[in-house]
């Protein structure tokens, strides 16, 4: 017997083939809430049509909606919404295009180099930190992603930053990265190496956007902590502002 009632599969794949919700749900990767209006500017959209969008992705479940005032603000759903965006644009092969212009380069390259991806690391720098972690024992891959015993206790007392119990987010998880091809790491543990790595100026966002720069206090911890040394800076170097090309482009390109 065939239903006329709208498959789910093919009704979220409805949802994600219009240009203009997809490019709202990947800037919505950096994990933070957006104003409709915010949107519609990032995306070149009216804001009637950037609203019309916005009640369809949160109607689908897709994004979570925010009213304060007359503003409304939007944010991905949850970190599983993350995810299939994520994994999505990493089959879909967003990195493979090549950049039209300098300026559309830079800001590729900045996102590659690292970025965030909802509320974890992405981006060479990503993959860099979870191939230390793998290396020293830290993180298990043998079957999926785990944190050791070991791993545990560097979270709480080298990087003095401990891991919350309960919940049902796992603790590590691995994320496919789109530019790199590779697995990083995500779950909780993920998402506190990520805001402690922000919280104590490791890493800064470039302009708006998604893409990070490694500070110079940032390659000292990491050195310090995990060994890793020779990262790649940012496309200003480890310390400066970038330039305002990059800063204003860097979240428009790409995925998650």
């Amino acid at each position: 017997m065939t239903s006329t009632a709208p498959v789910p599969l093919a009704a979220l794949a409805a949802l994600l083939a219009d240009g203009t919700r997809a490019t709202f749900c990947l800037t919505l990767l950096d994990g933070r809430a957006w104003s409709a209006g915010e949107l519609a500017r990032h995306a070149g959209v009216a804001a009637s049509t950037a609203s019309e969008h916005l009640s369809q992705l949160v109607g689908g479940g897709l994004l979570a909606e925010e009213r304060q005032g007359r503003h409304r603000y939007v944010r991905l759903a949850g970190p599983e919404v993350a995810r299939l965006i994520e994994d999505l644009a990493a089959h879909a092969g967003l990195g493979a295009a090549r950049p039209a212009t300098l300026r559309a380069a830079s800001a590729a390259r900045a996102l590659a180099g690292a970025r965030t991806c909802y509320d974890h690391l992405a981006g060479r720098l990503g993959v860099a930190i979870t191939d230390a972690l793998t290396t020293r024992g830290l993180l298990r891959q043998d079957a999926g992603f785990a944190l050791s015993d070991e791993g545990l206790s560097w979270f709480a007392v080298e990087l003095g930053a401990p891991l919350p119990g309960g919940g049902r987010r796992p603790l590590a998880r691995p994320c496919l990265d789109w530019t790199e091809r590779r697995h990083h790491l995500a779950g909780t543990a993920g998402a506190v190496l990520c805001a402690t790595a922000l919280e104590r100026g490791w890493v800064g966002r470039i302009g708006s956007g998604r893409a990070l720069n490694v500070t110079r206090a940032g390659h000292e911890a990491l050195a310090r902590l995990l060994g890793l040394t020779g990262l790649e800076a940012g496309p200003d170097g480890p310390d400066g502002p970038a330039p305002r090309s990059v800063r204003a482009l860097s979240g428009r390109a790409g995925g998650g």
